[in-house]
Order: C-alpha cells, then sequence, then structure tokens
C-alpha cells in the first residue's frame, strides 16, 4: 500500500525535489557572498570598530539581491497555498471523481488504510518540503536579520512557522476534496480557505497569544508629533521608543485612569499648535491626515504643549519582547498542526463513514 502510494506521489515528490535543488543553486552562492560581504565589511560596524560611514555600508549591504529579497518572501507565502491547492485537494477528489476509489476499496485494503497512508506520506512530505524551503530563505537572510531587522515583520517568513502552514493547507485540501468530490472546484475552495485563514490568524489571533507588556513612561516633547486629519484638531503622537526587535502594537497617550487624550483636549491646552503652518497637501493633492515637520518656532510650541499635558498625562507602549519570538514560533506552529490533525482526522471518519 505505502509503494502504491508513493507511485502515485512520486511526480510531485520529483517536482519538489527539482525545486528545492533549484532553490539551492540560487541561495547558496548569493548567501555565501552576502556572508563574505557582512564579514569584510558590516561585522566591524556592529563591534564598534569600523572606521567611516557604517550607515553607507550598512544600507549597501540591506540592499544586496534587492528584487531576490522579494522574491524570496513571496516564495514563503506561495508554496504553503500551492502544497494545499495542487498535492491537498486532489488527493481524494480526484480518486472520487473518476470513479477510481471503487477498485482501490473493493480490494483487501480498507478506506480508512487507503486514505490514511496517502495523507501521512503527502502530509509529511508537504511539511518536510516546506521546512526545507523556509530553512534556505531563513539562512540566507541571517545575516541581515542581524543588523536589527524586524524579526516580527518577517515572522511568516523565517524558522518553523512554515511546517505549520504547510500542514495547515494540505488538510484543507483534503478535506475540501472528500466534501466537494471534485478536483477544481476543491481547489479554488482550498486557496480561499487557506488565505482566509492565515489572515484572520494574522489579525485576530497572534496579537492575542500571549498577553502583551506594557511599558508607561513620561511624555517626551522631542519624540511627538502632531497632525491634523481634513482641518480637524490637532492630534498628538508620540513616537515609537527604540525597543529592538519588538513587536510594538500599540503608542498612546493616556491619563491615570488609562482614557486616551482626546483632540478637544489638545486644542485647549494648545490654541496655537501648528499656527502658521501651510495648508497640509498630501501627494496628489487631496486634504488629509499629515505629520508635523515644523520650523523652530512651531517646535517650541509643540514642547511646551507636551509638558503642559505631561502633568496628567504619559505615554503607554503595548508590546511583545522581542524575546517572545520563539515563543510565537512554536505556538502558532502548534496551533496550525492541531488545526490540520482535526481536519485529518474529520476527512478520516467522513470517507470511512459518509462515502459510498
Amino acid at each position: 500500500m505505502t509503494w502504491l502510494a508513493w507511485r502515485q506521489f512520486r511526480t510531485q515528490a520529483l517536482v519538489a525535489a527539482a525545486a528545492l535543488a533549484l532553490l539551492a543553486i540560487v541561495l547558496v552562492p548569493t548567501g555565501l557572498h552576502l556572508r563574505h560581504l557582512y564579514d569584510s565589511g558590516v561585522a566591524a560596524c556592529t563591534n564598534g570598530t569600523a572606521r567611516g560611514d557604517c550607515s553607507a555600508t550598512v544600507s549597501s549591504f540591506l540592499g544586496q539581491y534587492h528584487q531576490l529579497q522579494g522574491w524570496l518572501g513571496f516564495l514563503m507565502a506561495v508554496v504553503p497555498a500551492i502544497v494545499g491547492v495542487f498535492w491537498g485537494a486532489p488527493l481524494v477528489a480526484r480518486e472520487l471523481e473518476t470513479g477510481t476509489f471503487r477498485l482501490a476499496w473493493t480490494q483487501s485494503v480498507t478506506r480508512t488504510r487507503w486514505l490514511a497512508t496517502r495523507l501521512a506520506l503527502v502530509g509529511v512530505a508537504s511539511m518536510a518540503v516546506c521546512g526545507l524551503f523556509s530553512l534556505g530563505v531563513t539562512w540566507w537572510f541571517s545575516r541581515m536579520d542581524q543588523l536589527g531587522a524586524d524579526q516580527f515583520s518577517t515572522f511568516d517568513q523565517r524558522d518553523v512557522v512554515a511546517v505549520g502552514y504547510a500542514a495547515l493547507a494540505f488538510a484543507l485540501g483534503v478535506t475540501a476534496g472528500a466534501l466537494i468530490r471534485r478536483t477544481l472546484p476543491a481547489m479554488a475552495v482550498t486557496l480561499v480557505a487557506f488565505v482566509t485563514a492565515r489572515l484572520t490568524f494574522a489579525s485576530w489571533v497572534r496579537p492575542k497569544l500571549v498577553a502583551a507588556t506594557h511599558l508607561s513612561q513620561a511624555l517626551d516633547p522631542k519624540s511627538m508629533a502632531f497632525f491634523s486629519s481634513n482641518g480637524s484638531a490637532m492630534h498628538l503622537q508620540p513616537e515609537a521608543p527604540n525597543l529592538p526587535n519588538a513587536w510594538i502594537s500599540t503608542t498612546r497617550i493616556v491619563d491615570g485612569a488609562g482614557q486616551a487624550l482626546p483632540d478637544q483636549v489638545v486644542a485647549r491646552a494648545c490654541p496655537t499648535l501648528g499656527v502658521g503652518l501651510p495648508p497640509p497637501t498630501p501627494p496628489g493633492g487631496a486634504r488629509g491626515r499629515i505629520r508635523g515637520v515644523v520650523p523652530g518656532n512651531v517646535q517650541s510650541t509643540l514642547e511646551h504643549c507636551v509638558t503642559k499635558l505631561s502633568a496628567h498625562y504619559h505615554e503607554v507602549v503595548t508590546y511583545q519582547p522581542a524575546g517572545r519570538y520563539w515563543t510565537f514560533q512554536w505556538l502558532e506552529t502548534a496551533i496550525f498542526l492541531g488545526v490540520a490533525l482535526v481536519l485529518a482526522g474529520f476527512s478520516l471518519w467522513w470517507v470511512r463513514r459518509r462515502l459510498s
């Protein structure tokens, strides 16, 4: 049974092996070149022994292979979806659509073993392929990431979480194929369901996986910006603090009770804030939200305003510390793997009990 499953899957396996080989051909020489550039120039900037303009050296290094960087990010977004659409959805749907399942199920092999073998073989292969893709991309970007890149901004493109994405995409495809029984509709449903699951999780679930940390600090006039929207009252917005590699979700001005600073209070406390500035006109000519880039006299007014408000208001930063990165990686991977197992179990039950 395992040999038959392998023979049916070997074409996809060969395509995946060829894709991994092509990826290695691209990543290995360029990645080694990046390491050489880092060790010969950028490393001196990070340890404080460099002479000259470090910012230019670092900027030049981060701009290496710019187009390839974009393609690798895109690749990590689409590979799990491809696995679900082209490996998961046809696994059961094609057998049901063509009727070949009747021959397999009338032999000595039970339908449960028939599907379980394919789930195990193709499912493990799906996770392995995406894991190897992620490993290669993570290795390639490793020197760039050492320069203080926002690790949470590339969370979906690094390390182990791609394994969970692959498992979910594959299980969604199998489930859609078992329910719909037609290959092309199942592929379309798989793609939509996977994209929806990823976006929903990133927007609503991931921020709530671990309770955020809150940092309270006094208002700093030097790190404050202001803007108005369509001519309305001025709004104050503090700059995000320097928390390397942290995931900063909100930066707010609140009072002792946690209530946000109303624009009306800013207008009463700082009636001259923004007076004398030209009408804000963003690119395209539409009036809208413009951040204050101001001359010295207006900056002095802003600092006086912030000092006055600091008697009753302070800044609160809500964030996830950099040290929780791997906690999020493992939690998200485990959740996606768990959902995939539930879907696989449902597919087994459906094929065994509901299909005939």
